[in-house]
């Protein structure tokens, strides 16, 4: 059997679980053209225009939303199991949309926000184990940064829909991806991890045949490695079957004792430096302002034509990171993209220092766009998406539901404060100040990457823990 025929159906279970991927990506990016819709003197809202402040609840409550989705979910990925919790996900994410339309306040937009964060909280809570527990050790990298891709296309969506099209428009037009979410993710089945710890072995076979490509029929052709899969799913035999199960569940529990042992601290701790890089070096919170900053920065471009251009080639960016994850490995594309995001940074930041001391920068006015465009371009292509990957990975199975549902829920707290606070910083520190601060946490992000972060490209979990 072919490796492509044996991953056909792990490439669609990743492409159809990520279409909701989309949404939340187009949440993220909806602030940027709104923002300057719903702030201007024309504001459809009846409060009159967003302030700054608004803006900073409106834009940051997603990730208020995030981290109760984070823990949400992450229970329900372990209760009702990762596919049900998955499609569950729909919900939220439709109801978010639906309520902007009618939004008359910005009370109204912030809970729109919180509601399609709960469900982005659980895209980035979930899809990463739902991704680990069903792929091969061939396609996991490749499959594991389908999360970020989608959720970058989102945001490109989110920026050219909001060019052609006002507010309300752009959120009937998304809202329509939660129907197309269930109804391609519907006929996925559950994950063979999941099954074979819920004691449900012959579910579990079906689940990796399907996710394998192999018929039942073609039982007799089953490759070494493959047999060798699937004894590792069965839970070991017991000569009383109610001590069996008392046991497992004792087994799956998870204690602080399994986060103490030296490997799972270790990889949980390697974790918590890269989700904190994610949010430190302030990529994801300058792209909720990427209009605003582009206009404050006095570039030549319409701001609404300057962020979809960067969108684009943030999208780029993670293509980029698709396609060289499985060949220059993980660690390499985190410590280009650290470094890379640092320059791009401290461009931005020198010509908005030059400008405001009063040097003629007229002639420069596409520094902030390049600037901007390059630290994305690296950004997409390493700190921004592969953490989630790498974190997946690293950790032991029995602790990785609950640890990456801590991680995220860390990751949503700094996010929720850079993006809160942003607006402010920009006040006080001025462009150049927020900009330069961010370049300083992207250098030591390098540093982290390069001291502590282990590859992990085609490693099996076992050979990963025994690397730690």
């Amino acid at each position: 059997m072919s490796s492509s025929g044996s991953t056909k159906n792990q490439y669609l279970a990743a492409i159809s679980v990520n279409i909701v991927s989309i949404s939340y990506g187009a949440f993220c990016g909806w602030p940027s053209a709104s923002f300057l819709e719903l702030g201007s003197e024309d504001s459809p809202l009846e409060t009159g225009p967003l302030s700054n402040q608004d803006q900073g609840w409106v834009a940051s409550t997603i990730c208020i939303g995030g981290l109760f989705g984070t823990i949400l979910y992450a229970w329900l990925a372990d209760k009702i199991g990762r596919r049900w919790s998955l499609l569950w996900m729909a919900l939220p994410n439709l109801i978010g949309w639906i309520i902007i339309p009618y939004a008359s306040t910005p009370t109204h937009l912030i809970i729109a926000r919180f509601i399609g964060g709960v469900a982005g909280g659980g895209c980035f809570a979930v899809i990463p184990i739902y991704v680990a527990e069903l792929a091969s050790d061939s396609v996991r990298g490749i499959l594991g940064t389908y999360l970020v891709v989608t959720c970058n296309g989102g945001v490109v969506l989110a920026f050219i829909l909001g060019y052609f099209f006002d507010y309300i428009t752009v959120s009937w037009i998304v809202s329509t991806l939660s129907f197309v979410f269930v109804g391609c993710f519907w006929f996925m089945p559950e994950t063979p991890q999941y099954l074979a710890k819920q004691n449900r072995v012959e579910e579990a076979e079906q689940s990796l045949r399907y996710y394998r490509n192999i018929r039942l029929s073609h039982a007799k052709e089953l490759s070494e490695d493959l047999k060798l899969e699937l004894e590792k799913l069965k839970p070991s035999e017991k000569t009383d079957l109610d001590a069996k199960d008392d046991k497992a569940e004792d087994e799956n529990a998870v204690t602080w004792a399994d986060f103490a042992e030296a490997k799972a601290r270790k990889a949980f701790l390697i974790g918590l430096g890269l989700v904190t890089f994610n949010q430190l070096c302030g990529c994801f919170a300058m792209v909720n302002y990427t209009a605003v900053i582009f206009e404050q920065a006095g570039a030549s471009l319409a701001p609404t034509v300057s962020a979809i251009i960067v969108g684009s080639i943030q999208l780029l960016g993670t293509y980029t990171s698709t396609v060289l994850v499985e060949r220059l490995g993980r660690k390499i594309l985190l410590l280009v993209s650290a470094v890379g995001i640092g320059l791009g940074q401290s461009a931005m930041g020198s010509y908005s220092y030059l400008k405001i001391l009063g040097y003629d920068v007229s002639s420069f006015g596409w520094v902030p766009i390049a600037g901007f465009s390059f630290m994305l371009l690296l950004a997409a292509s390493g700190l921004l998406s592969l953490p989630f990957l790498v974190i997946a990975e690293l950790l032991p199975p029995k602790i990785r539901n609950m640890a990456n549902m801590i991680l995220i829920s860390v990751l949503y707290v700094i996010a929720t404060a850079t993006i809160k606070f942003m607006p402010l910083f920009t006040e006080s520190l001025g462009m150049h100040g927020t900009v330069f601060m961010f370049a300083s946490m992207s250098f030591s992000a390098a540093l982290f990457i390069a001291i502590f972060v282990p590859e992990t490209k085609g490693k099996t979990n076992e050979a990963i823990l025994a690397s730690l």
